[in-house]
């Protein structure tokens, strides 16, 4: 979103990228998610701006194309909303450097629903807690993002989400579990209450926060998935870079 100032089933199709992430799809109540799993956070990184052109990324295909020839990316997804200017609306840390700090003002629509939230990580740790939490805990972060609304905080549904919300847009949050981080999309349209039970009831997990809806898209190497009809701002990503030398 660009900001202006169900419970068991079979896993349907898995594979796993070798020793950097999972990808699955999952169905919970005839909806279906894809589910990517990462696990090694030293592969794990944010894009906004091309560094030597200073333009926004906006697309995956840009990420792709300013790689070296040794790296290869491996997933990519939406990672947090922004102006329309592509600046990001909240905090933004990329290679241990603040682009844009906490926001902490109050407004209307999705990133204000309170309690808001930060997913941040490094190459030990991962968090994702609402934006007070994150501020008294002063998390040391190699790459952290600002979005909201938390969808979940400590395995309780955000209260101000109604069960029979009839507002459903494709949407993708992220989630963590075991320091293994769970980025989620909706392959049909759901509410908010749908995605957080989602991860609630079906993945276990406790503390999860939204990224965006209407835009949300997806990008998996090893599925042939591009997703390309939006401009994005802040893009989180697999890119795996173990054939490079320094």
């Amino acid at each position: 979103m660009i900001i202006k100032c169900l419970l068991s089933a079979p896993i349907l199709f898995a594979f796993t990228s070798v020793n950097a992430m999972q990808y699955q799809v999952v169905e919970m109540q005839q909806q279906r998610f894809d589910v990517i799993q990462v696990q090694q956070l030293n592969q794990l990184e944010l894009f906004l701006k091309n560094p030597q052109t200073n333009q926004y990324y906006q697309k995956f295909s840009h990420i792709e194309k300013q790689l070296p020839a040794c790296a290869q990316l491996k997933f990519a997804m939406n990672a947090g909303m922004y102006h329309a200017d592509f600046q990001a609306v909240g905090l933004y840390v990329e290679k241990g450097k603040q682009k844009t700090k906490l926001n902490e003002a109050t407004g209307g629509g999705n990133f204000f629903m309170q309690p808001n939230g930060v997913l941040a990580w490094n190459t030990q740790r991962a968090v994702v807690q609402n934006t007070a939490e994150y501020k008294l805990h002063g998390f040391k972060a190699l790459y952290a993002t600002q979005s909201g609304p938390m969808l979940l905080y400590k395995n309780q549904i955000n209260p101000r989400f109604l069960p029979n919300s009839t507002s459903l847009k494709i949407r993708n949050a992220v989630g963590i579990k075991e320091q293994k981080l769970y980025f989620v999309i909706s392959q049909q349209p759901v509410s908010f209450y749908q995605l957080a039970q989602f991860f609630k009831d079906k993945l276990n997990i406790s503390d999860a926060l939204y990224l965006d809806g209407s835009i949300s898209s997806l990008y998996v190497a090893e599925s042939n998935r591009n997703d390309h009809y939006f401009k994005l701002g802040p893009i989180v990503a697999v890119v795996d870079r173990t054939r490079c030398t320094n």
